[in-house]
């Protein structure tokens, strides 16, 4: 993205917004859509007059007209306490009347706060004045030969802190700037993803509790969980954050950082990883929130491969504020991406909720916000979809279901056991019913790559769930001589929809296990599987097991993360439990053996949330 005062931008197309729109703004786990990038600074050079020609289609002109009509734009640099200068861009409503600020800090990418100017422009025609920022060391960097480096034009000074206190202390100076220059009656924070973990830090860290309601979308609730779980890291989450900052590592991150992640990715000093981890997250200051009374919004995906979704729920659930949770299809920003950079032809409900959720919380306005269930699950893969005869891509023409509930615990609504057997009928693999079976062993070997994985890619699997294309998997290719597998028979629809089962909540899986090696990591997955074999997951977790003793059998106990999920009639339910995924840390040994079994007094069981 160039300088938003150069000229010769370039048109963005109707081609290029359908893009957007159809496949959401990645196109990797490190790689944003030069599309969306695009949008931002045809929207930047037609707001501040520096557009040689026009720059945008007809609809997004009569925007842009608008929004000038009604507001002023600037692009400051606000000076930090440390003097760490951050990137800026201000819209200020052209009224002597008192009016509320909406706060951005942005998203972790390189690209700060341009990507999201269509959504500054949809605030400032709410009402809202704007600030939003790039939180410091994110942003462009680029190396000039012989002259060192130079940042971009959106790009704010200092290094990362990853959301700890120098990051609360800068959303505390970004308030005392919109203070002085806006003079807004009441101030909100909104963020996305990064700017949603700010956006609840500052909310609870600001020392005059000048914050009054929150906006958290893709975000997370304990950081420490999000990293390190289950004795388990999320290796290739941190690697893609790591490369996504805009520049190189040395110049972004200071030393004592570089050190916590240099230590998470070796998998050493994990106890000071874990408190690092502790300190930058919003559910370590969940007291204060609730004594402040701030209204929060959060949204989170089933899939979410950045921050899972068990501890944003945790979060959620200890909150007595205000709240709403929000539970959609797909994997990271997937929902909101596409509604927070470009227009749509149909209402994007993520982004139309949490700008209702401000509308009420922040400018009083008499909307539905009040009568809304504190928690919305969107179902998974519940929508109608039909094939583009063009573009061989699927689209969806009917949204999938949402289910409201006045709480989480709500959203459970009753358990059922499967206990995993010996063997299923008529099949290879061990089986799945309703009557405890011990006495059994089934083993595979260790450390091997399976078909059997959480996700392609980080972001982009879950992307394209969202839009209508769930990630198949063949069954048959799962190779059982290095995971282990449960199959239950075809099930029965019951009389409400068609339905087999409604899964709803978290799922927890009790094995026993036994390995020849000291260490070994579990995957368990579990999927609903179609007629034909082919399977969509549901739901999956990592746990590793460290200091066993060879040949000693241990008992296991973990939670998958939460899902909502209808099984149709006629599938079957799936699980299946390996040694390696490429999201994860592993401790599994190449060559070992892992036993499962299901001994007298501990039968091997799946409790399914249903509700």
């Amino acid at each position: 993205m160039s300088n938003p005062h150069d000229d010769g931008v370039s048109t963005f197309t109707a081609a290029q917004l359908s893009r957007i729109a159809q496949h959401g703004i990645y196109t990797s786990p490190t790689s944003i859509d030069p599309a969306a990038a695009h949008l931002a600074e045809a929207l930047i050079a037609t707001l501040d007059g520096t557009a040689e020609q026009p720059a945008l289609p007809p609809d997004l002109r009569e925007l842009t007209e608008r929004a000038r009509q009604a507001a002023t734009f600037s692009f400051p640099h606000i000076t930090a306490r440390d003097g760490v200068r951050l990137s800026a861009c201000m819209i200020r409503l052209r009224t002597d009347e008192p009016r509320p600020v909406v706060i951005v800090p942005s998203g972790w990418t390189p690209f700060g706060w341009g990507l999201f100017v269509y959504t500054y422009l949809q605030l400032a025609l709410r009402g809202y004045h704007v600030l939003a920022y790039t939180p410091r060391g994110l942003g462009l960097t680029m190396a000039v030969p012989g002259r060192g480096y130079v940042d971009g034009p959106f790009t704010s000074g200092g290094t990362i802190d990853v959301a700890g206190p120098a990051d609360w202390a800068d959303g505390s100076t970004v308030i005392d700037y919109a203070r002085q220059h806006l003079a807004p009656h009441r101030i909100a924070f909104m963020g996305e993803s990064y700017g949603s973990g700010i956006s609840q830090l500052v909310a609870a860290k600001d020392p005059d509790g000048r914050v009054d309601a929150v906006v958290a979308l893709s975000t997370w609730g304990d950081l420490a969980t999000s990293l390190h779980h289950g004795d388990t890291r999320h290796l290739a989450a941190v690697a893609a954050l790591i490369n996504f900052t805009g520049g190189p590592v040395e110049r972004k991150f200071d030393a004592d950082t570089r050190q916590i992640l240099d230590d998470f990715q070796a998998g050493r000093n994990l106890d000071a990883v874990v408190r690092w981890g502790k300190e930058r997250s919003p559910a370590s200051y969940v007291g204060t929130t609730n004594t402040r009374d701030i209204p929060t919004f959060l949204s989170n995906t089933w899939h979410e491969t950045l921050f899972p979704v068990n501890q944003v729920v945790e979060h959620f659930d200890a909150l007595t504020v205000p709240k709403r949770l929000n539970l959609w299809i797909g994997d990271h920003a997937a929902p909101e991406g596409a509604g927070l950079t470009i227009p749509s032809s149909a209402p994007n409900a993520p982004v139309e909720e949490a700008l209702a959720w401000l509308d009420h919380h922040v400018r009083d306005i008499d909307n539905d916000v009040p009568t809304w269930s504190a928690v919305s699950s969107q179902i998974m893969f519940t929508y109608e979809t039909r094939t583009d005869p063009q573009s061989g891509k699927n689209e969806i023409v009917t949204p999938a279901a949402r289910e409201s509930r006045p709480s989480w615990g709500a959203v459970t609504a009753s358990t059922e056991r499967w206990y995993l057997t010996a063997a299923a009928t008529e099949d290879r693999d061990g089986g799945l019913a309703g009557e405890a079976e011990t006495g059994w062993e089934r083993e595979f070997t260790a450390g091997q790559p399976t078909e059997a994985v959480a996700v392609d890619a980080l972001m982009t699997t879950g992307q394209a769930e969202w839009n209508g294309t769930p990630k198949t998997y063949v069954t048959d290719k799962f190779d059982r001589q290095n995971l282990a597998v449960w199959t239950s028979g075809p099930l029965a629809a019951d009389g409400r929809g068609g339905a087999a089962r409604r899964i709803r909540g978290i799922p927890e899986l009790t094995l026993t296990v036994r390995s020849t090696a000291p260490a070994t990591t579990l995957v368990a997955y579990l999927f609903d599987v179609h007629p034909d074999d082919t399977a969509r997951i549901i739901t999956h977790e990592p746990l590793t097991l460290t200091d066993l003793v060879p040949g000693q059998d241990l008992n296991a106990t973990w939670r998958l993360q939460a899902a909502g999920y209808d099984l149709p009639g006629d599938h079957r339910l799936m699980l299946v439990v390996t040694s390696k995924d490429p999201l994860y840390s592993d401790a599994s040994v190449d060559g070992s053996t892992t036993t499962i079994s299901s001994p007298d007094g501990s039968p091997a069981v799946l409790t399914l949330p249903l509700g």
